[in-house]
């Protein structure tokens, strides 16, 4: 389990392609501190650590994951958010956030309020998840707060800290990133759903 608070940035230094697979060679400030078969999460993506050598360490992405995140268009040099697994005796910043991706979005706009910004995102509505206005979302593996809740759309208002310290600053229009929507807001729309409530 994870909280969305990114703890760094990483970068990817270099992606093998085997069959449907891909496997990502990533640089973090933590490597150090890793072990085989850790979870770690990247961009949202909870993938087990495989290797580790010097200060890089691997992990595999299957063809699921490569369909269903931006994971596929990962390339060498690229930056991505990266977060430890929850530990039992730390602080619950976030939100509760599994790292499982329920589907992707893409950028709308970026606007620049003179501070901050304000990030709007446009996704399929078709799978049935929904955000609210001030409820939680996970974007690229952080935790977030929606200012401005549509069927198909939301936003969300960045600080300096944020966008500095998390590849939001790479974000531009167009451009695809992972969503992992509230856990209790799935289970209250799954229960609502079966009983034809909506």
């Amino acid at each position: 389990m994870f909280t969305g608070i990114i703890e760094t940035l990483g970068k990817v230094v270099s992606v093998r392609e085997e069959d449907t697979n891909k496997h990502f060679t990533v640089w973090s400030p933590f490597t150090h501190e890793l072990q085989i078969d850790q979870s770690v999460a990247h961009n949202g993506v909870c993938l087990t650590v495989i290797a580790i050598a010097g200060d890089t360490y691997t992990v595999t992405a299957i063809d699921e994951t490569l369909k269903k995140t931006n994971l596929y268009s990962l390339k060498e040099g690229n930056a991505v958010n990266l977060e430890r697994c929850l530990q039992a005796n730390g602080r619950f910043d976030g939100h509760i956030v599994q790292g499982h991706v329920d589907q992707t979005a893409v950028c709308q706009s970026v606007i620049d309020e003179n501070g901050s910004w304000v990030f709007t995102f446009k996704y399929d509505a078709g799978l049935g998840n929904v955000t609210v206005e001030k409820g939680s979302i996970c974007v690229n593996g952080i935790s977030l707060t929606v200012v401005n809740s549509k069927e198909d759309a939301f936003s969300v208002a960045i600080i300096p800290y944020t966008y500095e310290h998390t590849n939001l600053h790479e974000i531009k229009p167009g451009d695809t990133v992972n969503l992992e929507f509230d856990i209790v807001g799935k289970y209250v729309a799954r229960m609502l759903a079966g009983r034809g409530l909506i």
